[in-house]
């Protein structure tokens, strides 16, 4: 399987990326973003484009896989909807869209988060931006997924890049054995998004929109 990630470089990303090169059967993984991840590996490929709203210089690279893990995104403190639309949905479309012309079976699994709002009116600007952004991807020709996750734990070294989530995760580390036990439907952690990724881009999955139980139970037996 060749597996195309977005966002390599963010929390989420990391772990994704992570588990992939742990995964056999990923004969390749090729990152995009606009700066390297700083990894190497054997099955690892790196491309390196600046403008993420345009992959028309890219676009030979961008053919010939299976499946893609779109990662990227930003935190919307303290930014106005036309640039945290611009960011979170211009971008994962224009990718979407060029992968879809250039890979007809490629399943495409995008990152949205919990509280997602699928009517796009909501009084939430995240949410309605995120429920646009998956609407739009879902009416696209291919096989499209979106992982709604909540709480996610970062393991295996992985930091956010965001300053507040770093001091917020620094809190709970020490209750997150007991949050896992207690509230197993709102924590996951970043071994099971990228397990739940692999597991999804092979078998599929019953419903387009995965919540965190679901994701929970794909990964199957998390960490």
């Amino acid at each position: 399987m060749k597996v195309l990630l977005f966002g390599a470089t963010g929390m989420v990303g990391q772990g994704v990326l992570r588990e992939c090169l742990l995964d056999p059967e990923v004969e390749l993984a090729v990152t995009v973003g606009r700066t390297p991840t700083g990894r190497q590996h054997l099955r690892l490929r790196e491309i390196v484009h600046s403008n993420l709203e345009d992959f028309a210089p890219i676009a030979a690279e961008l053919a010939g896989f299976d499946a893609c893990f779109f990662c990227l995104g930003v935190s919307s403190a303290g930014m106005k909807e036309a640039d945290y639309e611009r960011v979170t949905y211009r971008i994962a479309l224009t990718a979407a869209e060029t992968l879809s012309r250039l890979n007809p079976d490629l399943t495409f699994i995008y990152v949205s988060g919990a509280g997602t709002d699928s009517s796009e009116h909501g009084r939430i600007m995240w949410a309605r931006v995120k429920g646009r952004t998956e609407n739009a991807l879902l009416r696209l020709p291919l096989k499209a997924y979106m992982f709604r996750p909540g709480f996610i734990q970062p393991m295996d070294g992985i930091r956010s890049r965001t300053p507040a989530y770093r001091v917020l995760y620094g809190l709970f580390k020490p209750l997150m054995p007991l949050l896992r036990r207690t509230l197993p439907n709102l924590v996951l952690s970043t071994r099971d998004i990228g397990r739940a990724m692999l597991a999804v881009s092979r078998l599929g999955y019953s419903r387009h929109i995965l919540e965190t139980n679901d994701i929970r139970a794909v990964a199957g037996n998390p960490d």
